[in-house]
């Protein structure tokens, strides 16, 4: 926990917020060195627990310290001064959609460090032509500059898991020019059947294989290509031509 807090780089003036925040060893890591912590937790049990654990061990920060009991999945604001910074051991199932909700809906966080599964790791920071880039690749590089930080062994955790984690670090970035929605869906339709060219998987998203197939012309873009091999600029790209 103390490595995660070192490379997720918290600075004192940093409100961060954190998910699933469990028994509360990462947020007592992340007290001393931050304004604020916002924990989000959606088990009752341990909402109730986490300010009595501070309390009880780093009394100084208890005032640091905010809990908000809530579904990370349906989270859209958070209480008190806008966040600058995520940084949390998230929960495997649910990595990849609770961070694109979180840059999505807080858009103050300026950077943050997460703990997910290695494989959800290599695909969020893969870039565009690799094995591992796919959809949670391409989403979030529309919001941040995606990058691992480092590797953590099942070793750490008890009881130890099957698989290994990883570290990801992003730094938010301006958007490319285009409607999100617009773009996303474009990204979907196009990973959607990975084997397929772009000509062919985006023929319903277009209105037919042709028609499909003169869009990406007009947007420079090879009609043979398939979706892995464009980064989220050029999907954007394609878009704005409509």
């Amino acid at each position: 926990m103390r490595r995660l807090v070192r490379t997720a780089g918290v600075e004192a003036h940093d409100v961060v917020v954190e998910v699933g925040p469990g028994l509360g060893s990462l947020t007592l890591g992340l007290l001393p060195e931050c304004a604020r912590v916002v924990a989000v937790e959606i088990d009752p049990a341990l909402a109730t627990q986490l300010p009595l654990t501070v309390a009880e061990r780093a009394p100084e920060h208890a005032d640091r310290l905010e809990v908000v009991l809530q579904d990370a999945l349906q989270l859209t604001a958070v209480p008190g001064p806008d966040p600058t910074a995520f940084v949390a051991n998230l929960p495997y199932n649910v990595a990849v959609p609770v961070l694109l909700r979180l840059l999505e809906h807080l858009p103050s966080l300026r950077r943050g460090l997460v703990m997910v599964q290695a494989e959800v790791a290599d695909r969020l920071a893969a870039p565009p032509g690799s094995k591992t880039y796919g959809v949670p690749s391409v989403k979030a590089a529309w919001y941040a500059e995606v990058t691992k930080a480092g590797s953590v062994g099942r070793n750490v955790f008890w009881p130890a898991p099957n698989v290994d984690s990883g570290l990801v670090a992003f730094t938010r970035r301006e958007p490319p020019v285009g409607d999100r929605k617009a773009v996303f869906a474009v990204i979907d339709a196009a990973f959607a059947q990975r084997r397929k060219t772009l000509r062919a998987a985006l023929a319903g998203w277009a209105g037919s294989p042709a028609a499909a197939e003169d869009r990406l012309r007009a947007a420079g873009i090879d009609p043979s290509a398939r979706g892995e091999t464009l980064g989220v600029e050029e999907f954007a790209r394609l878009v704005s031509l409509q």
